[in-house]
């Protein structure tokens, strides 16, 4: 009981007051406690969220068209762990579909998608830099990569006019893809890295694959430089299991309505509309639940949601993801409580959805 109330806790004067059915005497002891540990602390004993998961998550370069060392990664994962989970997976990935992977759990009614892709650079030629997706890139931040003549370090030079170069001593293969460096922090409540988005959505959803009944997870590619695999994913799924409702796991940005530290996002709408009706039925579980979230609302933006409702199939969807400061780049910004609270959100909503 202690453990699920500090999962949901309330940790910023700035959230909306506990409700009252959470005021009884172990919610008086949970406060006792917070008064003994600090938040670190009633992490590491309560949650058990793994950070250093995270840590290797943003470590592996993949971007957009490049998946294939996440998709690896993940596989690896779950051969090793998913003897550990309450329900072992089928997998469903190979040909067919490119560098996706999906986790189908026992009888499926809803599908959680997370892209395992990121922004970056292509190399040109010279000298020359091109973006994958929408990289927010500054003069002088470190870049990496790989091409046939060896291991590639370099810096970023904008000139005045807005174009992208690097300093590297030689010349890089055309077309060889380039990664912000990693630099991965975490303080009490903090963590700052490169590639957040989405290696949280990923981490989120590699967490509710310990308890998953039933249910599928969806590790999507190509959602920042156009999107193209959703459609497929979600048309097999539909006729393979009538799968006709979806959650996205993704970062959204902090802005004047949504803040570090005041619980993970679903959001309303962006530049796509999810159905009213799939939207309230979630927050009432939320509700239900005594969970802490934010409601976002904005008129720009996408995801993998996205897809899904430009696509043929009539399938319900709900965008729910961590904010981030300084999205796209080298030092993107997310509250560790803000994560813990997705987890627990998405394995409340895997038993009621």
């Amino acid at each position: 009981m202690i453990g699920k109330i500090l999962w949901n806790a309330k940790l910023t004067t700035q959230d909306n007051p506990i409700k009252p059915a959470m005021q009884n005497t172990w919610f008086t002891f949970y406060k006792l406690i917070f008064l003994v540990l600090s938040r670190t602390q009633v992490i590491n004993y309560f949650c058990k969220v793994d950070f250093k998961l995270l840590e290797t998550l943003c470590r592996i370069n993949a971007t957009s068209g490049d998946e294939v060392g996440m998709k690896q990664f993940l596989l690896n994962y779950v051969n090793k762990n998913s003897v550990g989970w309450v329900t072992r997976p089928q997998i469903i990935e190979g040909g067919g579909f490119q560098d996706n992977l999906m986790l189908v759990f026992g009888e499926p009614q809803t599908a959680y998608y997370a892209h395992i892709d990121s922004v970056g650079f292509t190399a040109r030629y010279q000298n020359q830099l091109i973006t994958i997706g929408s990289p927010d890139a500054e003069n002088g931040d470190i870049l990496v990569g790989e091409d046939n003549h060896g291991l590639i370090e370099c810096a970023i030079e904008i000139d005045k006019n807005g174009n992208t170069f690097h300093d590297f001593k030689r010349t890089i293969e055309p077309g060889t893809p380039l990664t912000y460096k990693h630099n991965f922090y975490k303080s009490t409540d903090r963590v700052t890295s490169p590639y957040l988005d989405n290696r949280l959505g990923v981490f989120a959803l590699l967490h509710l694959a310990e308890e998953l009944e039933n249910g599928v997870l969806v590790f999507s590619t190509y959602e920042e430089h156009g999107g193209g695999s959703v459609g497929y994913l979600a048309s097999y799924l539909f006729s393979k299991f009538t799968i006709s409702q979806s959650i996205i796991v993704d970062v959204t940005w902090v802005t004047e309505g949504i803040q570090l530290g005041h619980g993970p996002v679903v959001s309303l709408r962006d530049a796509y509309i999810p159905r009213r009706k799939f939207i309230r039925k979630i927050i009432s579980h939320l509700d239900d639940s005594s969970l802490v979230y934010q409601k976002e609302v904005e008129a720009s933006g996408g995801s993998d949601g996205s897809e899904l409702q430009r696509s043929a199939l009539p399938i319900d969807w709900c965008f729910i993801g961590v904010p981030v400061n300084n999205p796209h780049t080298a030092k993107e910004e997310a509250n560790i409580f803000d994560i813990i609270r997705l987890v627990a959100l998405l394995k409340t909503l895997s038993i009621k959805v």
